[in-house]
């Protein structure tokens, strides 16, 4: 009875920026837990890679390339989803960018690309699969947060203010919307091994302050993400609502 309380099966997830990275390993992990998936990049091609290596894995896998800054390709991409009779039960707000700089350096387009990137494109796609959710009474949405939803380093005020922004945008969507049986929630990442950080993981400098900041001593790795998305997805978080669950090897916990 336990383990069906995490059972996916029968239910269709999309996740954004699932080509690659942090969420291609969150697909991944719910694939195994029985869903299908919808996997969305920008590159046609390279959506059309992942969607053969998880059929070829023997999951339920469909693309559906577009910019998640696109609000016109957005809305064309649920409308097709109602005519082919595709129900998103799931989304995970993943997709997004980076970009260092001194604060002063930064260019109004820079600072725009970024929280369009990572801000309102949960809000848009977020609205698009609530308006479908809600007439069924259940849905389930995850928004990729990060340790900058609460605290700020040098050289990334867009990226914090964005993902400040998503843990009140998480919060802004249960309030309105637990009552027609939705359940949005969110996941705050720390450092993991990724192509976005990969100059932070080449900078010894980084590397020395972080392994004395963060309890685990180490980088996370993309997979121990699954399971706190498989948990927000599921059945056995029907009564988690607006709440942001950090896996970041202790980072927030220290002084």
């Amino acid at each position: 009875m336990s383990t069906a309380l995490f059972d996916l099966s029968g239910r269709t997830a999309l996740v954004t920026g699932s080509s690659r990275g942090l969420g291609r390993a969150i697909a991944e992990g719910m694939a195994k837990a029985g869903a299908r998936l919808i996997i969305n990049g920008v590159d046609p091609k390279r959506v059309e890679t992942a969607v053969a290596e998880f059929r070829a894995a023997g999951h339920q896998a469909e693309g559906a390339a577009f910019n998640v800054t696109d609000e016109p390709a957005i809305v064309a991409a649920f409308e097709r989803f109602d005519r082919e009779g595709i129900a998103v039960d799931i989304l995970v707000n993943n997709a997004g960018i980076q970009h260092r700089k001194p604060l002063v350096e930064f260019t109004t387009d820079e600072w725009r690309k970024v929280i369009e990137t990572d801000l309102t494109s949960a809000f848009v796609i977020g609205r698009e699969a609530a308006k479908r959710m809600i007439p069924r009474k259940h849905g389930k949405i995850i928004n990729i947060g990060s340790l900058g939803s609460e605290l700020a380093r040098p050289t990334i005020a867009p990226y914090t203010a964005a993902k400040g922004g998503i843990k009140n945008l998480t919060r802004s969507m249960a309030v309105e919307w637990a009552q027609y049986g939705l359940q949005a929630n969110a996941i705050g990442p720390g450092y993991m091994l990724t192509d976005m950080n990969e100059a932070l993981m080449s900078n010894p400098e980084f590397n020395n302050w972080l392994m004395g900041r963060i309890p685990s001593k180490r980088w996370g790795k993309p997979d121990e993400l699954v399971g706190a998305a498989i948990f927000l997805a599921s059945d056995a978080a029907t009564y988690v609502n607006g709440q942001i669950i950090y896996v970041d090897g202790g980072m927030m916990a220290a002084m």
